[in-house]
């Protein structure tokens, strides 16, 4: 029938779906062909044109029944169906110019959706990168931001810091490898058809990543660890104890949980990892004995809990100066992971225990792909790294014969 005012005024509101999911009912119009009304059970009336494209029959809502009249619309299909008839992609074409205004805080936040596998702290850094390296360019249109702009760039924040101007570009280098990959134009061209970072890669232009040497040095110790007995709460001097006892990176050992300590099995597992392999270590006497008085004070799930909130120890920085200020001794928490694994191999412990110790992974080495380390194979290994280095709390380097 043809669609009219008094039609559309009259046309009934179906009910929901059994499962209480929307339902609609469709009205099309017998005098032009692929105009129509849709009706849904929430009450709304809109009206669409549908046109078979490209083999497929494609919809568009041309708008709610109100704001716009019934010959309206009618005059809005007889346009896009005579754009169609004219070998024209409506569709395709809305598509298409979208891109072209596409931003890059567009294609950040479209990022940020599609990607569910990255960590908190990937994306906090991820947006701080936007915020501070690239806030002029949050509404530069990513089509614009171009080789010569790139390098202008790296270089200006490299005069800051090269590791941050480095991290600022693999940011942008991401962003843009999700653009080429997701959008296409109508033909099915990607719309964006280089990556711009490549210029730092042709140029050589990366600044040289400068890995830290720094470590606490055994003799520094006793030193260190009388320091740490003087702070404040018991739970944070815990946790930089089981940070140098274990190698664990800072965000391993502060999210522990008490579900994943087996005190039975004297084992403790950390199930997220940089990574994304669960990390599972024995316990020597040394961690059983900070475990086993961190569990007397339980006060949630997290085995390190923050002090503000019923969250986990998220930043020990006030603690870290401290400690710093009453041994003398500068160190940072990842300090902590180089002094246990230069500990480790100063012991002469096996070189694939100590990648395992410290979860690494080399998709190089094929006989590491053949072998199957145990936590148990691990026991002995880490009891002989806590005796060394609880031996060295008690005593100064010159104390030992």
């Amino acid at each position: 029938m043809r669609l009219t005012k008094s039609l559309v005024d009259k046309a009934q509101i179906p009910k929901p779906k059994d499962n209480g999911q929307t339902n609609q009912t469709f009205y099309r119009d017998s005098a032009l062909p692929g105009f129509g009304l849709r009706v849904t059970s929430g009450g709304s009336k809109a009206f669409i044109v549908e046109k078979r494209i490209d083999g497929k029959v494609k919809r568009k809502t041309l708008g709610k029944y109100g704001p716009l009249t019934v010959e309206q619309a009618r005059k809005l299909a007889q346009v896009y169906l005579g754009q169609v008839a004219a070998g024209h992609n409506p569709v395709a074409d809305k598509k298409e110019a979208n891109l072209k205004k596409l931003t890059l805080s567009d294609v950040f936040n479209d990022y940020l959706e599609t990607r569910k596998d990255l960590k908190p702290s990937t994306i906090k850094e991820y947006s701080r990168q936007m915020k501070g390296s690239f806030g002029d360019w949050q509404n530069k249109r990513i089509n614009d931001i171009d080789k010569d702009m790139v390098e202008l760039r790296h270089r200006k924040l490299g005069e800051r810091s090269a590791a941050n101007a480095n991290g600022a570009m693999r940011v942008l280098r991401a962003l843009f490898n999700h653009a080429m990959n997701k959008y296409e134009d109508k033909n099915g061209v990607p719309f964006i058809k280089a990556n711009p970072i490549d210029r730092l890669n042709n140029n050589r232009a990366w600044y040289p990543a400068v890995r830290k040497q720094t470590i606490i040095k055994t003799h520094q110790l006793k030193d260190w660890y009388d320091a740490t007995m003087q702070l404040n709460r018991p739970v944070t001097r815990d946790y930089l104890h089981l940070v140098l006892l274990t190698g664990l990176r800072r965000t391993e050992a502060s999210t522990l949980e008490w579900k994943n300590v087996d005190f039975k099995d004297r084992t403790f597992t950390i199930p997220e990892t940089k990574n994304k392999t669960p990390h599972t270590l024995p316990m020597p006497d040394a961690i059983y004995d900070i475990l086993l008085h961190l569990k007397t004070m339980q006060e949630n799930e997290w085995v390190f809990p923050s002090p503000v909130n019923n969250s986990y120890l998220k930043d020990p920085k006030e603690a870290v100066i401290r400690v710093r200020e009453i041994s003398g001794i500068y160190f940072s928490l990842h300090d902590l992971r180089r002094t246990f694994i230069t500990i480790a191999e100063s012991l002469d412990i096996s070189s694939y225990a100590l990648k395992r110790l410290m979860n690494h992974k080399d998709p190089n080495d094929v006989t590491a792909g053949y072998i199957i380390s145990s936590v148990e194979r691990l026991r002995e290994p880490m009891e002989k790294i806590s005796k060394f280095i609880y031996l060295n709390f008690s005593y100064k380097d010159g104390d030992l014969d």
